[in-house]
């Protein structure tokens, strides 16, 4: 009878296990976001998403200055950017966005040349959000981004 209680007890325990740990993984629905906390460069990056049925199906990852104009709406600074850097805010923040997305917050995020600095505040950023959609916490997260 003791070893009856012993086994159930264990497989009790094993079982809440498994179910707070797939909880925990789980994303809420809601929008989410999480911004830098200081400006760099005149820009404030910053990650929100859309997770509908724990599913992400939106991700929008740009900056913003402090008058709140888009970065990759500056023509004048993509030009600038895209001829010493070979790439433009345009490009690498969808690109990022676009791996989020396909990778659900599980796959790796590849750099893009010319954007690493962006890459590494993508990074801190988006994991900083996917554990705002885990927690159903919709307040924005301000991060530090420094790198």
């Amino acid at each position: 009878m003791k070893r009856i209680a012993a086994v159930f007890l264990s497989m009790l325990l094993m079982a809440s296990l498994l179910v707070g740990c797939g909880s925990q993984a789980k994303l809420q629905d809601g929008y989410y976001t999480a911004q830098a906390s200081e400006f760099v460069h005149g820009w404030k990056e910053y990650i929100t998403i859309l997770v509908k049925g724990g599913k992400i199906i939106s991700v929008e990852y740009n900056a913003e200055n402090p008058s709140g104009f888009i970065k990759s709406w500056d023509t004048a600074y993509m030009q600038t950017m895209l001829h010493i850097n070979g790439t433009y805010p345009n490009e690498y923040t969808r690109y990022y966005a676009g791996q989020l997305l396909e990778g659900q917050g599980e796959g790796r995020i590849d750099a893009i040349s010319g954007a690493s600095s962006s890459h590494e505040s993508f990074q801190i950023l988006s994991r900083a959000v996917l554990e705002q959609a885990r927690k159903g916490d919709s307040g924005i997260a301000i991060v530090n981004t420094d790198h």
